[in-house]
């Protein structure tokens, strides 16, 4: 069955339902839902999403929208499609671009900051063993480690692990479960439910419906979707055929030689299709493959 709907994991289906200005009240009805009672949004306008580090040897960051409230408070929202091996460490990296850039020239500047929120809608686990199966937000700040105390309530890192929710329509209970739903259902729906008939949720539909779309959109989010397809299926392939030289190996004795072989040229058939779909560094693809940075290198180096 054809879709009716945009995939809002798409990098085009994101940013076309959450990164245009005509649409911001989506946005921020949405980031509302992750933030405490006292830090709602009233208000919010996007800013310039790449960002320079102070030296060209350094690396710069790109962000997949960043905004800034009505008190200026900044806001980096990212949404990731594969799990990586030093993803909290990205995280902070992003976080310290919007701190570095309140700096005002002079000695006036008392170093006093507004705050600033990392926001990451996660399509995977943090991890696949988890002591809270059930909990989906996550709000991180810096305590006191003895006394649990927030020690900074102005830099904030909120993560979503979206594969966690699995609620059907009728288990809805709020606004928030709502917002989960769509994430996690859009790209199948045929129609729009009776339970989600607010004002916010018939803008979202009418934005995320493919019949309205232009020719070259309709061809910019097929070329956004495959992307997001070939990215999940090599990742899945990818960790198949892992599973599969792990049984081998176990059934298997002796011929070592021949195993690893057949291990290597797994792997870099693996590297060059990740490398294909153009979304991940290389970092992600060694944590997707469990490798090292170098090995997915020398394997880029062989293509």
């Amino acid at each position: 069955m054809l879709s009716k709907f945009i995939n809002p994991f798409t990098d085009f289906g994101f940013k076309k339902l959450f990164g245009e200005e005509a649409n911001k009240e989506l946005l921020i009805d949405f980031l509302n839902q992750l933030l405490p009672e006292e830090d709602q949004i009233a208000d919010l306008s996007y800013q310039a999403n790449e960002h320079f580090p102070r030296t060209p040897e350094e690396r710069k960051a790109i962000f997949d929208l960043y905004c800034e409230n009505q008190d200026g408070e900044k806001f980096i929202i990212e949404l990731q499609r594969a799990k990586q091996k030093y993803f909290k460490d990205r995280s902070l990296y992003y976080s310290t671009f919007p701190i570095q850039e309140q700096a005002e020239p002079g000695k006036e500047w008392k170093f006093r900051l507004k705050s600033v929120y990392t926001i990451g809608i996660m399509d995977f686990l943090f991890e696949e063993e988890d002591d809270e199966p059930e909990k989906i937000l996550h709000r991180v700040q810096l305590m006191e480690v003895e006394t649990c105390k927030v020690f900074y309530d102005k830099l904030t890192f909120i993560y979503l692990e979206t594969p966690k929710f699995t609620k059907a329509l009728n288990e809805l209970k709020n606004h928030f479960d709502k917002w989960l739903y769509l994430l996690r259902n859009l790209e199948q729906l045929q129609s729009r439910p009776v339970e989600l008939q607010e004002r916010v949720f018939n803008r979202f539909f009418d934005l995320a419906e493919l019949a309205k779309y232009s020719p070259i959109e309709k061809k910019a989010y097929e070329a956004s979707l495959k992307n997001y397809r070939d990215l999940y299926n090599v990742m899945e392939t990818a960790k198949e055929e892992a599973k599969e030289e792990g049984r081998l190996e176990g059934r298997i004795e002796g011929r070592e030689e021949g195993r690893e072989e057949g291990r290597t040229e797994t792997l870099k058939n693996s590297v060059h299709g990740l490398l294909k779909t153009g979304l991940l560094t290389d970092e992600q693809i060694a944590e997707a493959l469990n490798i090292s940075v170098e090995q997915v290198r020398e394997f880029k180096d062989e293509k």
